[in-house]
């Protein structure tokens, strides 16, 4: 009896399967003993659950797969388990810190199929103070060499059905969608990262890392007693996810050969929203750096003809308007250089714009610039001004072409003194039949971004497969899309992103990694959608260059509306990768206060978020070096100051500030605060 009361929920409830059962159950606990796994195999069925002390978080779960030909998710038996303890620390390029610490505990089952064709599967556990991450492996045997992927049976069986914030799968382009917050039961299929609020104090972020050679993942909900799970809990109040693999156009979900590893499949759990920005569980599930050199990879600020585009000032074909002009590039140089930005980027500027870009994407050229655009002059002219071009490869979805054009498109690059290249897919489908997220379009967007690498180029790709940790392989892959961002602003007929959108961007899509969600908007009136603009204050997108982290952020606007603007001044300042991150306060969808301190100084800077509704909010800066002073100088709503009807009063003051210092923050409705801490 003394020796039950001993055990933790999870691990009783391991005993008890595996007596009820005949079955065979191991545990597992994190470095730091708050949570504990439970998995084995229970009539043939392998399983896992997981429990934070005495609280269950996911109930016994199945695993396995639907391959081409019958089930590989039952008639198993235990052959081996495996266990390890691992404990590193290691320093990124770029990020949101320099250090992390990669710390977990690791079991792996190996299983057998009892009869038949004695199939073999592994399935490797990861239990890290901050959640879970677990992937199969399918070893080299002579019983399954190449074989197909029908479905993968991951399950996520929760005993409760949670408020979730997530993005629906069917009917959303390119991740572009609204995040809304309902009961985990009255979702459809959702992609993830998705965010599940239990109740104060418990908060989880399912996603997935290292998506390499596969499917991304997409889960699909089920109430508890509508189908057939490992534990009759019919009762309770409780939700069961199943893995929904986005499929090739004939249906399949994975074409492979063993040795074979799937991605991870990742739970992260916090007392806190902010914990779950401070995880880097998905970062530590990813391969270490594959680049021997990484020194000519360069986080910064630019500037781009891009905005004046969507307010249809330019346009990216020929005629008139054109934008990508020589002279008005050499404007932006100018400009760029003027004020300390690194780089340009052009939209426009090569062959293949003219007509119907989305549904002719073979006609781009990456090489070929329009007779009105200068690239080698260009690429010059802003190397003699300490900037860079950045490149722009829209391909319409015709990936194959892009392909074909790789090597000679980067070299030119290379050859121009461009290190920097962002990539576009405006359609849905890739040459015409293969979803993005497919297996078919994860292997694409590998194959460009290897091949940046070997020509040293960075990239920006829009319209990705949704981040899942590559940059820590692979750290040119500078940041992604897949988001719904400041373009929206310009031409979304429901008038723009509503307030409360990037508060909760941080606990959601920016869990996955960078987003590149253009901040930096001055100028709110729209001549061609006068209904649509930013839903924030100025303020507020100054406060969005700490909020939400790229490691290449755009200065948004057209440059002349930065003329002779106070506020400006955050913008160029502002470092874009950074030594460390503190989150002093947030709710998820309501507001988040985020401290970043910059890689190159002792200097720190904070941005303070809210949605539609103006609040207080207090900052201790406990976060500064003690018996030190500093000088904050603070960007904040100006009297009057609201999104709807007056965005842009800012008010900028300083004063002396120590670790011992509270500030108030006054937010207007759809407002922020931006604060510079410079050490004295």
């Amino acid at each position: 009896m003394n020796k039950l009361k001993q055990l933790t929920g999870s691990c009783l409830c391991a005993l008890l399967l595996a007596a009820c059962t005949g079955g065979s159950a191991e545990t597992l606990q994190s470095p730091d003993g708050q949570l504990s796994l439970t998995a084995g195999v229970k009539d043939g069925r392998p399983y896992y659950s997981l429990a934070q002390g005495t609280e269950t978080l996911i109930n016994p779960s199945a695993l396995g797969f639907i391959l081409e030909g019958g089930p590989l998710d039952s008639n198993f038996r235990l052959k081996d388990v495996r266990r390890s303890t691992f404990d590193e620390t290691w320093a990124q390029p770029w990020g949101e810190d320099i250090e992390v610490r990669n710390h977990y505990n690791e079991l792996t089952l190996d299983l057998e199929e009892r009869d038949g064709l004695k199939r073999q599967l592994s399935i490797v556990f990861r239990l890290f103070d901050d959640g879970l991450g677990f992937r199969y492996i399918f070893p080299e045997q002579e019983n399954l060499k190449q074989f197909v992927i029908m479905d993968e049976v991951t399950e996520y069986a929760f005993p409760w059905d949670a408020k979730t914030w997530s993005i629906p799968t069917n009917g959303t382009k390119y991740y572009e969608a609204l995040y809304t917050a309902s009961p985990l039961s009255r979702k459809d299929t959702i992609s993830t990262p998705a965010t599940l609020e239990v109740r104060d104090g418990l908060y989880l972020t399912l996603h997935e890392a290292n998506l390499t050679d596969y499917a991304s993942l997409n889960l699909a909900p089920e109430k508890v007693g509508e189908g057939e799970h490992l534990v009759n809990s019919s009762t309770e109040e409780g939700v069961t996810l199943r893995a929904a693999l986005t499929p090739w156009s004939t249906g399949e979900k994975v074409f492979a050969h063993a040795p074979f590893a799937t991605p991870w499949r990742t739970v992260i759990v916090g007392h806190k929203p902010g914990d779950l920005i401070l995880s880097r569980l998905m970062l530590n599930l990813n391969e270490p750096c594959k680049l021997e050199d990484t020194s000519w990879i360069e986080p910064g600020r630019y500037v781009g003809i891009w905005w004046g585009m969507h307010m249809e000032a330019y346009t990216w074909a020929q005629g008139p308007k054109h934008g990508a002009n020589t002279a008005n590039t050499m404007r932006y140089i100018d400009f760029a250089a003027k004020h300390g930005f690194s780089g340009v980027l052009v939209e426009g500027w090569n062959y293949g714009w003219d007509g119907d870009w989305t549904e002719n994407g073979d006609a781009f050229s990456f090489t070929k610039p329009y007779p009105d655009y200068d690239l080698k002059r260009l690429a010059d002219y802003a190397r003699q001004k300490g900037v860079r071009l950045i490149g722009h490869n829209e391909t319409g979805g015709a990936a194959t072409n892009y392909e074909q054009q790789l090597d000679s498109a980067y070299a030119l690059y290379r050859s121009l003194g461009i290190h920097a290249v962002k990539t576009g897919y405006v359609n849905p489908m890739l040459d015409h039949k293969e979803l993005q997220h497919s297996q078919y379009g994860v292997r694409h967007y590998r194959k460009v971004i290897e091949t940046a690498a070997r020509y040293g180029i960075m990239i920006d790709n829009h319209e990705p497969a949704m981040p899942t940790g590559l940059q820590r392989t692979y750290p040119n892959l500078m940041t992604q899309e897949g988001v719904r961002g400041q373009e929206y602003n310009a031409w979304s007929p429901d008038g723009g992103n509503p307030p409360e959108h990037t508060c909760i961007l941080p606990f959601t899509r920016g869990l996955a990694g960078p987003m590149d969600f253009t901040p930096g908007i001055f100028n709110f009136r729209n001549p061609v959608y006068p209904a649509t603009h930013p839903q924030t204050t100025i303020a507020k997108q100054l406060a969005l260059y700490v909020v939400l982290f790229s490691p290449l952020q755009m200065a948004a606007d057209m440059i002349e509306n930065y003329e002779n603007q106070p506020a400006f001044s955050f913008i160029t300042s502002c470092p874009t990768t950074w030594a460390k991150t503190v989150i002093p306060d947030a709710k998820i969808g309501d507001y988040v206060t985020i401290a970043r301190k910059d890689r190159s100084s002792d200097n720190w800077f904070v941005g303070s978020i809210t949605n539609a509704e103006a609040r207080n909010l207090t900052l201790p800066l406990d976060f500064l070096d003690p018996d030190a002073s500093y000088k904050a100088t603070i960007y904040e709503d100006g009297e009057g100051a609201d999104y709807k009807s007056n965005p842009y009063p800012v008010k900028i003051s300083e004063e002396e500030v120590t670790a011992d210092s509270i500030l108030t923050l006054q937010l207007a409705p759809g407002g922020g605060t931006a604060i510079r801490i410079e050490k004295m």
